[in-house]
């Protein structure tokens, strides 16, 4: 779990851990919750990612980042409950709470794009739609619950429509982090409807929701961070629901690396042709 929560903080006792306001400042600051690093070199600080660390065979975690699963869980499906499994699956229900029978389109079908499509798929989505640039991630998409996959292009909403009695998507995820298809997710929502951004854009960057839209289409727009979860209730319950065979995460990892692979998984990841790949030990 890279994003610990206090327990005590006003998001805490309000069920929001993720939005935890006491560890943020380590997080970002690259330290400990205490504000200290664990790790040197040539006597100078070498900082933690999310309190973690990254590309070790070893590391120093605080408490507030573990969480137990069972040991029928492999280690390279639980690195994926740590990340974007809990992203995408929460974001489905527990962000929205995406209604059984609704329309869904998720724009990006990478690991997390993926794993909405499971989310929404367990909540009972009676249309789910992919869209991508990737052929190869398509066809994953359906494997993975869609039952309509789009190839990204200018007719991409228009075909959306069309799937949804010429209404859009009740619900329309952003799973790729650039602000011109948050913008284009806007218009592929119903009147009505809510788009959901998963994806990162880069800070700084802006997004135009043109206010009118939103006002008199009464659109929802809002943002998912880590699946707004409570990992120590999720983290278990993914693991869970994997063993069931309701999840196929194993089917979400693509590929496999060793330590010393790591420049060729990045190259991977790059190429948008996995879902994703894991670095074992």
């Amino acid at each position: 779990n890279w994003a610990p929560s206090c327990g005590e903080c006003f998001y805490c006792l309000n069920d929001r851990p993720g939005l935890c306001a006491t560890y943020v400042k380590p997080i970002w600051a690259g330290t400990m919750l205490d504000g200290t690093t664990r790790l040197s070199k040539g006597g100078q600080p070498v900082y933690h990612f999310s309190a973690l660390a990254c590309f070790a065979d070893h590391a120093v975690v605080p408490e507030q980042c573990c969480v137990p699963l069972s040991k029928d869980v492999p280690p390279a499906v639980a690195a994926l409950i740590g990340c974007a499994v809990t992203t995408g699956v929460g974001a489905a229900l527990n962000t929205v709470r995406v209604r059984p029978g609704s329309s869904v389109a998720v724009f990006g079908a990478g690991g997390v794009g993926l794993s909405i499509i499971m989310g929404a798929k367990l909540a009972g989505a009676g249309r789910i739609i992919a869209v991508d640039k990737s052929a190869a991630k398509l066809k994953m998409s359906l494997d993975f619950g869609a039952t309509d996959a789009l190839m990204a292009d200018g007719e991409t909403n228009d075909r959306i429509r069309a799937l949804t009695e010429g209404r859009g998507a009740d619900y329309v995820f952003e799973a790729v982090g650039i602000p011109a298809v948050q913008e284009q997710c806007l218009d592929a929502a119903r009147p009505g409807g809510t788009v959901v951004l998963a994806g990162i854009a880069p800070m700084g960057s802006g997004t135009n929701l043109p206010g009118a839209v939103l006002t008199r289409q009464e659109k929802t727009v809002t943002g998912t961070y880590y699946g707004s979860a409570n990992t120590a209730r999720d983290f278990p319950l993914y693991a869970e629901l994997y063993l069931r065979g309701k999840l196929d995460l194993d089917r979400l990892i693509s590929k496999t690396f060793r330590l010393e692979q790591i420049n060729e998984a990045y190259a991977e990841m790059l190429s948008g042709e996995t879902a994703r790949g894991v670095v074992v030990w």
